[in-house]
C-alpha cells in the first residue's frame, strides 16, 4: 500500500494550488449556464440532456451524454453554490483516488518492487493531466478513469475466482456496472471493456497471437471464452442503447471545431486524420507546448504527400507495429521478473516464478485456488499470481493507450476537436505503463551498477520535470486571463479572441478591442469574436462601427441571433424604425436547429420579439404590440428572464383600457422578479386609477426604496401625490427627482409643472430654465414608467 500511498500523495499534493483557481474556458458553459445544475430544474433533465444542458436528441446537441458527471457538479452547486474551489476540490481528490487506484493495478503488472511506485508516480505527475484536473469540466474524464479502473480490477477479480468460486460472477457484475458507470461519465469509458479482454487473453492466460484461435477451442478455455462473450455482448446493448438515446444520429460541428473534417479533399482528411495521434503520442513524450485549445489552425492542415509530417506518421505507425508485433510473436528464452534477470525460468523474485518462453506456451490454465485442510475443514486459498512478461504487459500497454483513444481518432465519426488534451487523461495509463516496462527491461539489460543507476537516476529526473511541468502549468489554470494568455502561441485567433472577453470584463476597455482585432487578425471570419467587438463598439456609443462589424457578423454566421439583435436595438434608437422592425422580424423568424447553443438563440430571439413589440407599443399600435409579445411568451426559454416581458404586456393592455389582463401581467412581472422596479411603478399607476389609493402608495415608495439613486421613482411618486392634490409632498419629490436626474428633460420640466402646480413659482421657474437649456425649442411630455430594454450580452 505504499506505492498506492506516495503516489496518491503526489497526485494530491502537485493540484492543491489549483484549488484557490477560478473558473475557466468551458466550465461557464457546463457549469455557470447550465440549467441542469439548479435545484428548480428537475433532476431527471440530466438523464435527457447532454453536457451542456441541451436536449441530448436537438439537432445542435453535442451528444456529450455525461449524466453522471452533470450529476456531481449539481451536488457541488447544492453544496458550496457558485463556489469554485469546492468544484477543484472534488476534481483533485478524484484524481488523487484514480492515481492509487492506477497503481494498485500496476501491482498486478510489476509486483510489490519499485517499478509498481515508478508506474504510479509518473501517473501522478504527468502534466498532460493538468487540463482534466484544473479545469473543472475535466471532471468527466477522471470519474471514467475511476470507474473504468475500478471495472478492470473487478474484472481481475473475476478472472482469479473463475471456476473456483461462486463469487465469480460477482465480480463480472461488478465489471459491467462499473463499465457502465464508467460510459456515463464520459463516453470512451466503455472500451474498458475491450480492455479487460486484452487482460484476459494476453496477460492472464498468457496466449500469444498464434494460439488464440487453438485455445479458444480447447474445452478447458469454454470459461474464457464465454467471459469475452458477456464482455462483447455488455459492451453491444450499452453501445446500442447509448447510440439510440442520442437520437440514432451522429452530432454535427462547425468547420472552425474540426476543420480537417469540413475539408472537401480526401487526400488532407486522411493525411491529417493519420497525423493527429502522432501528435498526441508527442504531447506524452514531450508536454512542453500544451493549449487550452487546439480548434481551428492549431494544428494545420496536411494537404500534400510531400509535407514533412507526413514523416513522423510513417515513423509512429511503423514503430507501433514492430512494437505490437514482437510483443504479440514471443521473445527469446531470456526474459526478466520484475527486475531481475532469469534464465530459463531458474530465477524466482518476490515470490512470484518466472517461467522461460517455452513453459508460457505449455502452461495449462488452473485454477488460482488451491485446497488445504485446516481444523479438519477443506478452505480455498487464492495462490499468488505469477507476474506477466514484458511482452504481455507490453500487448496490455499498447491497448490501454490505444483503445480508449480510438472514439477521438475520428475514425468511426466526427469530433467537435482536433486534439483535446484531456481526451487523453485515460490513455495515458497505457503509456505510463509503456514507459514504466521500458525502464525496466532497460535496468535488466544493464550489465554494470553504474548503467543501472543512471536508469534509475533517468527515471527520477524524468518525475521530478513532469512534476515541475505540472506544478507550472497548473499557474496557468489560475485564471482565465493567464490560461488565454499562455495559448497565443499554439491558438492565437481563439486565445485572443477569449482575452478580450475577460480584458473587457476588467473594463480594460482599449486592451479589449486590441485582443479582438488581433484574433480577427489571424481569422478574419470568426462571427463570434466580430460580434463581440461589436458590442464592445456598441457599449462605448461608437454606434456606427458596431453595425458594420455587426453585419460582418451576420455575413459569417446568418444564424446569429444576438446581431440581429443589438443591429435592431442601435437602428431603433437612431430613429430609423422601419429598418430596425425588419431586423427583429427577420431574428424571430431564424429557426434553433444545428445550433451550439439553443437556449442562449432562443432567449436573443425572445429579446428581439420584446423589441419588436416594444417599438409597436411606441407607435400606438397596442394590438400588434400584444401580438408580439405574446409570441415572446410562447419562445421564451426556461433562463430568460420575462419581468419586462410581462411588464410591458401589461402596459399594453392599460393603454387599451383592458385593466384587470394588465393587472394580471403587472402581478405575472412581480412574481418572475419581485424587486422589478418598472412593474412597481406601472402597478401602482393602475392601482391608484382603480381606487385602491393606499396599495398604490405602497408600490411607489418600495420602488424608492429598492433604488434610492432612481430620479425616475421619486418622480413617479410625485406625480401620484399631486393627482391626490398633495402639493408640497409632491413638489418635495419633483425637487429629489431633478436633483438626481438633472440631465433627463422630462424629468426637470415636470418637476417644475409639479412645483408650479404647488404654488412654489420661484423654484419652479428655476427648473423651467434648466429644462430650456437641455432641450432649446424642445416640447415637454409627462413621464410614463416605461419598461426595461434588455440586457444586451
Amino acid at each position: 500500500m505504499i506505492a498506492e500511498l506516495l503516489s496518491s500523495a503526489l497526485g494530491l499534493a502537485l493540484y492543491l494550488n489549483t484549488l484557490g483557481a477560478d473558473f475557466c474556458y468551458d466550465d461557464s458553459r457546463a457549469i455557470k449556464t447550465n440549467q441542469d445544475l439548479l435545484p428548480e430544474t428537475p433532476w431527471i433533465h440530466i438523464f435527457y440532456n447532454d453536457f451542456w444542458g441541451t436536449l441530448l436528441t436537438h439537432s445542435g446537441s453535442h451528444k456529450s451524454y455525461r449524466p453522471l458527471c452533470t450529476l456531481s457538479f449539481r451536488i457541488n452547486h447544492a453544496v458550496g453554490g457558485m463556489d469554485p474551489w469546492g468544484y477543484h476540490l472534488v476534481n483533485v481528490l478524484l484524481h488523487a483516488a484514480v492515481t492509487g487506484l492506477f497503481t494498485n493495478f500496476s501491482r498486478i503488472l510489476f509486483g510489490d518492487g519499485y517499478w509498481t511506485l515508478i508506474a504510479g508516480l509518473l501517473f501522478a505527475s504527468h502534466p498532460i493531466h493538468t487540463e482534466a484536473v484544473a479545469g473543472i469540466v475535466g471532471r468527466a474524464d477522471i470519474g471514467a478513469c475511476l470507474f473504468f479502473l475500478l471495472s478492470l480490477m473487478c474484472y481481475v477479480k473475476h478472472c482469479s475466482t473463475r471456476g473456483s468460486s461462486p463469487s465469480t460472477w460477482g465480480w463480472i457484475l461488478g465489471a459491467g456496472l462499473c463499465a457502465g458507470c464508467s460510459m456515463l461519465w464520459k463516453e470512451q469509458g466503455v472500451t474498458v471493456l475491450a480492455i479487460s479482454a486484452v487482460y484476459d487473453v494476453f496477460v492472464f492466460h498468457r496466449l500469444k497471437m498464434h494460439q488464440i484461435i487453438s485455445a479458444l477451442c480447447k474445452r478447458k478455455n469454454l470459461t474464457l471464452f464465454f467471459s469475452i462473450g458477456l464482455l462483447t455482448s455488455w459492451g453491444t446493448a450499452l453501445l446500442g442503447v447509448r447510440l439510440y438515446w442520442m437520437g440514432n444520429k451522429p452530432p454535427s460541428f462547425s468547420n472552425s471545431d474540426n476543420p480537417a473534417a469540413d475539408s472537401d479533399s480526401f487526400l488532407t482528411r486522411t493525411l491529417t486524420f493519420f497525423y493527429l495521434p502522432t501528435k498526441n503520442l508527442w504531447l506524452l513524450l514531450c508536454p512542453d507546448t500544451l493549449s487550452f485549445d487546439w480548434s481551428m489552425d492549431a494544428v494545420p492542415l496536411l494537404k500534400a504527400v510531400s509535407d514533412w509530417r507526413n514523416l513522423h506518421t510513417a515513423a509512429f505507425y511503423a514503430g507501433l507495429l514492430l512494437l505490437a508485433y514482437f510483443s504479440l510473436k514471443g521473445s527469446s528464452n531470456e526474459r526478466e521478473c520484475n527486475g531481475r534477470t532469469v534464465m530459463n525460468g531458474k530465477q524466482n523474485a518476490n515470490g512470484h516464478s518466472c517461467h522461460s518462453e517455452m513453459e508460457y506456451k505449455t502452461l495449462e490454465v488452473k485454477s488460482s485456488f488451491a485446497s488445504k485442510e485446516e481444523n479438519g475443514i477443506k478452505k480455498h486459498e487464492i495462490k499468488k499470481l505469477q507476474l506477466p512478461s514484458t511482452e504481455n504487459i507490453v500487448v496490455l500497454s499498447l491497448s490501454l493507450l490505444i483503445v480508449p483513444f480510438v472514439p477521438a481518432t475520428n475514425l468511426f465519426f466526427y469530433v467537435g476537436f482536433v486534439i483535446a488534451e484531456r481526451v487523453l487523461y485515460v490513455p495515458s495509463m497505457g503509456f505510463c505503463l509503456l514507459v514504466t516496462v521500458g525502464v525496466r527491461a532497460l535496468y535488466v539489460k544493464a550489465q554494470k551498477r553504474f548503467l543501472k543507476n543512471l536508469v534509475f537516476c533517468s527515471t527520477a529526473a524524468l518525475i521530478i520535470f513532469y512534476g515541475l511541468k505540472t506544478v507550472v502549468r497548473n499557474g496557468d489554470w489560475q485564471n482565465e486571463e493567464m490560461l488565454y494568455r499562455s495559448g497565443i502561441k499554439v491558438n492565437p485567433a481563439k486565445a485572443w479572441g477569449n482575452l478580450g472577453n475577460v480584458l473587457k470584463s476588467q473594463s480594460k476597455i482599449s486592451e479589449a478591442e486590441s485582443a479582438y482585432r488581433n484574433a480577427l487578425y489571424y481569422r478574419s471570419n470568426m462571427a463570434d469574436m466580430l460580434y463581440n467587438l461589436g458590442l464592445l463598439l456598441q457599449e462605448n456609443s461608437r454606434f456606427s462601427e458596431a453595425l458594420h462589424y455587426y453585419k460582418l457578423a451576420i455575413g459569417s454566421r446568418p444564424t446569429l441571433a444576438s446581431a440581429y439583435l443589438n443591429t435592431g436595438i442601435i437602428l431603433m434608437n437612431q430613429g430609423k424604425t422601419e429598418e430596425a422592425r425588419r431586423t427583429f422580424v427577420k431574428c424571430s423568424e431564424i429557426p434553433d436547429e444545428n445550433l451550439k447553443d439553443p437556449h442562449a438563440h432562443k432567449s436573443s430571439v425572445t429579446s428581439c420579439l420584446y423589441n419588436l413589440g416594444k417599438l409597436f407599443h411606441e407607435q400606438g399600435h397596442y394590438e400588434d404590440a400584444l401580438m408580439v409579445y405574446k409570441e415572446a411568451v410562447q419562445k421564451m426559454p426556461r433562463q430568460f428572464a420575462p419581468q419586462s416581458l410581462y411588464n410591458m404586456m401589461g402596459e399594453a393592455y392599460m393603454r387599451m383600457s383592458r385593466l384587470p389582463e394588465a393587472e394580471h401581467w403587472y402581478v405575472e412581472s412581480l412574481r418572475s422578479k419581485s424587486d422589478h422596479i418598472p412593474a412597481h411603478l406601472t402597478y401602482g399607476k393602475l392601482l391608484a386609477l382603480t381606487g385602491r389609493k393606499s396599495e398604490a402608495e405602497k408600490y411607489f415608495m418600495k420602488a424608492i426604496q429598492l433604488d434610492p439613486t432612481k430620479g425616475n421613482c421619486y418622480m413617479h411618486y410625485g406625480q401620484f401625490l399631486l393627482e391626490e392634490s398633495r402639493l408640497i409632498e409632491a413638489a418635495e419629490m419633483a425637487k429629489k427627482a431633478a436633483e438626481l436626474d438633472n440631465m433627463e428633460f422630462d424629468v426637470v420640466f415636470n418637476a417644475a409643472h409639479m412645483l408650479r402646480q404647488a404654488s412654489l413659482n420661484e423654484e419652479a421657474e428655476k427648473y423651467y430654465e434648466m429644462a430650456a437649456r437641455l432641450r432649446p425649442n424642445g416640447e415637454a411630455r409627462m413621464v410614463k414608467p416605461k419598461g426595461e430594454l434588455p440586457r444586451i450580452s
